[in-house]
């Protein structure tokens, strides 16, 4: 399959478009064909290693000191599922969905990857049927938050919430 790599950090021509071999799903993962990822101001500082001197070293330490330890960057996409684990129970073969890699140590800048079904590295729901591909890509990282605290806040229907300071 093809994957956009980096192999040093630095600025965008480090990125090599190049084929890796394509995953495949472990017992309690799906693996997703890609159709749309984005491009985040988190992937352009992971790639450049653009961060505050405060932060540079612990940063360093975390993604790779002298090289990247993440070699494909790309924290949201949405696609569709074409093969899953013999554990998987929350989605089938066909089902459209989006989420986001943040934990992974792999990223969406690949024609396929594999999610866990459980958010323990990774986020995955169903794309919305009103959203295309592209728009479904964008939605990751706030919208997948917002569902986190929603279902760990246990609200059922009726109850108000109040959703303080959501702007970003």
């Amino acid at each position: 399959m093809k994957a956009v790599v980096y192999n040093n950090y630095g600025p965008p021509n480090v990125l090599e478009a190049t084929e890796i071999e394509k995953p495949k799903p472990k017992n309690d993962e799906i693996l997703v064909k890609i159709h749309a990822a984005t491009v985040t101001s988190g992937d352009v500082r992971l790639r450049s290693s653009d961060f505050p001197p405060l932060f540079w070293l612990p940063a360093r330490l975390i993604f790779g000191l002298f090289n990247p330890k993440k070699k494909i960057l790309g924290h949201e996409l949405a696609g569709t599922i074409e093969a899953i684990g013999k554990n998987v129970t929350k989605f089938k073969v066909g089902d459209c969905v989006f989420g986001t890699t943040t934990m992974l140590k792999t990223g969406s800048y690949a024609e396929y990857i594999c999610l866990p079904q459980e958010r323990k590295s990774g986020v995955v729901a169903r794309k919305p049927e009103n959203l295309n591909f592209k728009e479904a890509a964008a939605l990751p990282v706030g919208a997948m938050t917002a569902m986190y605290l929603l279902e760990k806040a246990n609200i059922k229907e009726g109850q108000k919430v109040l959703v303080y300071g959501a702007s970003g």
